[in-house]
């Protein structure tokens, strides 16, 4: 596949590549790379199930009734499951390009195409009294399943790699007003591995050779040059940013001057951090009606989060109880003051409660913080207080907090109920007299030890950010969501960067 790259920076200074591609769309050459890992790793899972179960020399399938002398090798068997997987893998669009890069869907399918291919084959053998081994079978779906499941992600991983390269994703035009095409432009550019590269904007406004704010993606004035403005930047995808200026029947217009298959509408409701599980789309009298669940606070799945901590905290409470004490004692060895350090913290509902963490700071640390204050705003938070190198923080300290060991006293705050396992950063009572009015939604559930903040940057973030990701939390949470976070979690931690 031949290609012509021109180079552009894009929103808040990132290069955008200008691509004019040759030969096969990126869509079907991708999904074409996952039909071949998929097949093969049917291939080595079915083979190699059969050959462990059977040995080399694989005995006969049997049937009984009407068809007692009738018998099929299992080698025959082994490639129909195949090609019917396959088949199955395809028919439910687990390659298809709008599940691929980010998300839980690709996943979904794998595992539905998947579980729907055993139920018809169990049916099968029970109607036509087909003598199938248990064990050739019960093995064979769930570790094929696994194993695509591993190939799945990491392809995804090729994906993102490329993605971040503005390669392997659908370039982008918006239409709509300056402020939305800007807003939708900035946010997309926080997901690259999503897949959407901003490489233009048509803003009916008679614009012509302009940017969008802080960024040099070009933008174009005139609806009626779209496929013009299209062709200038390499898009294949238009994004309907607002309809304010659009009427319906402009927007219709404008999708039929798209080519099919080729080039593709997508349209951006005023819609933001609102998580997958919460939107339902409902075609009503020819209109695509969007509901948006409004997020609940109690009930049954704040009762399962609350069982979820209380098990999980006790049970590693217990397990982690020697390393405590060694961490205890060494903080007790090293330097004067008490192990445990106490702060008052502002948790759900706007009660407080104190927050315990081993101290890795000098005892004076609270009178030492005034002087510092102006210095670590500096650092790029107006709010929180952070400092790369806090001259407070003691030798075993700044060990402590490069792993977040510091915060495994909290698991007895989890415990207790003032905290969760995943929730919100707790914050200072100083801290909660600067927020806006909106940062107060962080209250309505229990702050956690871990969180969106923690796998996304955790001190580098800035203060916008860090409120974005925590009201996005709040207002989109599961225990699926929780676990995952957890993950994700052990995962930064290990990277131990952004910790100080």
């Amino acid at each position: 596949m031949r290609s012509n790259m021109k180079k552009r920076t894009g929103i808040a200074g990132v290069p955008i590549e200008i691509e004019q591609t040759g030969g096969r769309n990126w869509r079907v050459s991708y999904a074409a790379r996952l039909v071949a890992s998929d097949l093969l790793v049917l291939i080595w899972v079915v083979f190699g199930v059969q050959i462990a179960w059977f040995g080399i020399a694989a005995s006969d399938v049997q049937f009984r009734g009407s068809l007692a002398d009738t018998a099929i090798s299992y080698s025959v068997i082994s490639i129909v499951l195949i090609v019917t997987w396959m088949i199955s893998l395809g028919i439910y669009g687990s390659r298809g390009y709008r599940v691929l890069g980010t998300g839980w869907q690709e996943y979904r399918l794998v595992a539905g195409s998947t579980v729907r291919l055993f139920g018809l084959v169990a049916l099968i053998a029970y109607l036509f009294q087909i003598d199938l081994a248990r064990g050739y079978i019960l093995i064979a779906f769930p570790l094929g399943l696994a194993v695509l499941a591993l190939s799945r992600w990491m392809w995804r991983q090729w994906l993102g790699v490329h993605r971040l390269d503005g390669r392997y994703s659908s370039r982008v035009l918006l239409v709509g007003s300056e402020v939305s095409a800007t807003h939708l432009a900035r946010q997309l550019a926080r997901q690259p591995k999503a897949g959407y590269l901003v490489v233009g904007a048509c803003i009916p406004s008679g614009l012509v050779a302009g940017y969008l704010p802080d960024s040099a993606i070009p933008v174009f004035g005139n609806l009626d040059k779209l496929q013009a403005a299209m062709t200038a930047v390499g898009a294949d995808t238009v994004v309907i940013t607002s309809s304010d200026e659009l009427s319906p029947e402009r927007v219709r217009e404008l999708s039929w001057s798209l080519e099919p298959g080729r080039q593709h509408l997508v349209v951006a409701p005023s819609l933001t951090d609102i998580g997958g599980p919460r939107i339902h789309t409902r075609p009503v009298a020819g209109l695509p009606l969007i509901h948006v669940e409004t997020p609940r606070f109690e009930g049954r799945n704040f009762f399962a989060k609350r069982a979820f901590d209380l098990l999980c905290s006790g049970l590693l409470i217990v397990v982690l109880s020697p390393f405590l004490l060694i961490i205890g004692a060494v903080i007790r060895l090293s330097t004067p003051g008490d192990v445990l350090f106490r702060q008052e913290r502002v948790g759900i509902n706007g009660r407080h409660f104190s927050m315990l963490k081993f101290r890795s700071m000098v005892t004076d640390a609270e009178a030492l913080l005034v002087g510092l204050r102006d210095e670590a705003r500096t650092e790029g938070n107006s709010v929180l207080f952070k400092m790369k190198e806090d001259p407070r923080v003691t030798p075993i300290g700044k060990y402590l907090r490069r792993f977040s060991l510091d915060e495994l006293p909290q698991l007895f705050n989890v415990f207790g109920g003032s905290m969760s396992l995943v929730g919100p950063r707790p914050p200072l009572e100083r801290e909660v007299a600067e927020y806006e009015n909106h940062v107060h939604r962080r209250f309505l559930v229990k702050p956690g030890i871990t969180g969106l903040w923690q796998v996304s940057g955790r001190s580098n973030l800035s203060w916008e950010d860090t409120v974005r990701l925590d009201l996005y939390y709040v207002e989109n949470w599961s225990i699926t969501g929780d676990i995952v976070i957890l993950w994700q979690t052990a995962r930064a931690v290990l990277a131990s960067d952004g910790a100080y």
